[in-house]
């Protein structure tokens, strides 16, 4: 059984190893960019059965993170909503056979959690101006300057340790569970990694907006 920490090289290109979780999310993009333009082909303005799910789980989705940020989220649902799909599809996609998800690669989650990070002040100085964003570090005292700095910066490792930790320990423990147990064992595990897939893609998100929202909120939520 591999290390946590290990990263399978799948192959070269030139000096450049290209690592397992990378080619695994190559796929997941194909398959999500061809599903989304198969979806888009067959959009009609009288939905079917299929048309009505998606666009009620999208409006779901949309409702949610706009609760949770406590404005509209329509700005950042693109980048939200497109986490999310991600990150269920990683998350689930170590159901088959031979796959493992990219988020049990702590560099998955680490690049994740790099993108929140930036998309937080690039909406904060979109919505205040540089200035007005990097005074409001300085809130409600200046004294809080240095806290607020390294918030931002332990908030990120978080939500990358957070997704990561759950991930990779749900598909260790089914490893372990498989080699000594045999093969039908751990089939009740499986429902249960499925569960932890979706809440850690749910609380990703929700957390992700929740920190967009704490950029801007200055000037949206006032």
């Amino acid at each position: 059984m591999r290390s946590p920490l290990q990263t399978p090289i799948v192959f070269c290109a030139g000096p450049i190893p290209i690592t397992e979780p990378v080619v695994v999310t190559w796929g997941i993009m194909f398959v999500m960019v061809a599903g989304a333009f198969l979806a888009r082909r067959r959009l009609t303005l009288r939905p079917g059965n299929g048309q009505a799910m998606l666009e009620l789980a999208i409006e779901t989705i949309h409702r949610q993170l706009s609760d949770a940020m406590g404005v509209d989220a329509t700005r950042y649902f693109p980048l939200l909503a497109t986490l999310f799909l991600y990150l269920l599809v990683a998350n689930l996609c170590g159901m088959v056979p031979g796959i493992t998800p990219p988020t049990a690669f702590v560099q998955t989650p680490a690049a994740l959690a790099l993108i929140v990070f930036f998309a937080v002040h690039y909406y904060g100085v979109r919505s205040m101006g540089l200035a007005g964003y990097l005074k409001s570090f300085a809130k409600p005292t200046v004294l809080m300057l240095p806290l607020n700095v390294v918030g931002q910066i332990t908030r990120t490792f978080s939500l990358m340790v957070r997704l990561f930790g759950n991930i990779m320990s749900g598909e260790f423990m089914i490893g372990i569970i498989l080699a000594f147990a045999g093969l039908f064992l751990p089939i009740p595990l499986l429902a249960l990694e499925i569960v932890v897939g979706v809440v850690q893609a749910y609380i990703f998100t929700v957390l992700a907006a929740v920190f967009i929202a704490a950029g801007v909120g200055a000037v949206e939520a006032g």
